[in-house]
């Protein structure tokens, strides 16, 4: 098989061209609807273990390829959004012998007749589909139309790429959340050299991974190395002064300027298209069994916007195995997806985190530990370990703590 190509010129500002079809009608035994690592991590699995179907990928961005974990630690490495593509997308369609359409959105699912059409204009029929839509930034505010260009999310290389061009000196910058990827921003912002504001209404970073008393650890770790932190506050207002430098004002009356604001306030699963379809969603994502089967054959979903057995993982290694389980059934045998006991690895360098989060609370949160050296065993009634916390020096531990804890989806 021969990858399909057809460039179209640049639009809308874009430096790289299109790749598009060159009819209006197109066929395809795969389409996959993404492409970020869980979109091109199964059609690249699928032709390493030999498969010659025809693969389309469609994109609502530039296409390229480049690891999702490392747009969190580009601004201390001093990483150009050019040096964290690791392939154009022309490249990857040449690796993956593969259509590739950039720049192009799904606007509606056909599941009776097996079609997609795309906002080029295109009717693309497939044998087989996979949503792989991904997971967008939650606003839980109105940014008001004045102030848009310099409030950011950074969720894909093009919202990176957009971001880099803000910090070309050193920058004021206010982050909105403390979770995970408020928390590894502000340590890599901090790290780059610009100065950084966490502002957040919980008492403590991390409060979905780290019980309270590891949470201080880290704000100490943070606040110790010159980030600011605005904790157990909320947003009011959100203006510019007379120099049209950004004001935050929050809940309690404080008020921070800032030159731009990141915006990281969690993540939603992208289910419009799915939903539209008639398929089956909720706010966890598309619903999906142990093969990543929709109700509806023929069509999967993956990553992010899956939600497996009730349950939505967004993290690197259950979408690693869920993309090996897909490939598998896409091949011809059928598998379902098991995940063990997945440890995030937080990259906050200032203090090292590794966390195991329990699906329940846990009955109690036992604590050993001091300084920044902490172990949290999360356990059930019966005294069993069901998840675990790690700072500092005890993330050594996370090998064993994860063979003794229970997996997430067995």
């Amino acid at each position: 098989m021969v990858a399909l190509k057809a460039f179209a010129p640049p639009t809308l500002g874009d430096d790289m061209p299109d790749l598009r079809f060159s009819s209006d009608d197109h066929h395809s035994a795969l389409v996959i609807i993404g492409t970020g690592m869980a979109g091109v991590g199964l059609a690249r699995t699928l032709r390493r273990q030999g498969d010659t179907r025809t693969i389309t990928l469609v994109s609502a961005d530039s296409g390229d390829d480049y690891s999702k974990p490392l747009l969190s630690t580009g601004f201390a490495k001093r990483l150009s959004p050019d040096k964290l593509a690791q392939r154009s997308a022309h490249e990857l369609a040449d690796e993956l012998n593969a259509q590739l359409v950039t720049h192009t959105q799904v606007i509606q699912l056909d599941v009776d007749n097996k079609t997609l059409l795309l906002s080029s204009g295109t009717t693309l029929h497939y044998r087989d589909l996979v949503l792989a839509t991904g997971a967008a930034p939650r606003t839980p505010f109105r940014i008001p139309s004045e102030l848009a260009e310099r409030c950011f999310t950074v969720n894909d290389l093009d919202d990176y790429r957009r971001l880099h061009g803000a910090l070309t000196q050193p920058t004021r910058v206010a982050i909105i959340g403390a979770g995970l990827v408020g928390c590894e921003f502000a340590n890599d912002l901090h790290a780059g050299g610009h100065q950084v504001t966490v502002i957040a209404p919980e008492s403590t970073p991390l409060p979905r991974l780290l019980p309270e008393p590891l949470g201080h650890a880290l704000a100490d770790a943070f606040q110790a190395a010159g980030i600011r932190l605005a904790l157990g506050r909320t947003l009011e207002n959100l203006s510019q002064d007379a120099d049209h430098a950004l004001v935050l004002q929050l809940d309690n009356g404080e008020r921070h300027t800032v030159d731009i604001a990141l915006l990281a306030t969690g993540l939603v699963p992208r289910t419009a298209l799915a939903e539209a379809a008639g398929l089956n969603v909720s706010p966890s994502g598309i619903h999906v069994d142990r093969q990543l089967r929709t109700h509806h054959p023929h069509i999967y979903a993956l990553g992010d916007v899956a939600c497996i057995d009730g349950v939505n993982a967004m993290y690197v290694q259950p979408l690693q195995a869920s993309v090996k389980a897909l490939a598998a059934t896409l091949g011809g045998t059928p598998t379902s997806v098991s995940f063990g006991a997945w440890p995030v690895m937080v990259k906050t360098p200032l203090l090292p985190v590794v966390a195991y989060p329990p699906v329940q609370p846990p009955e109690r949160w036992r604590i050993e530990g001091e300084g920044d050296d902490f172990t949290a065993l999360a356990e059930d009634k019966d005294g069993r370990l069901i998840g675990f916390a790690l700072t500092g020096g005890c993330v050594r531990r996370k090998v064993e703590l994860s063979r003794a804890a229970p997996a997430l989806l067995g």
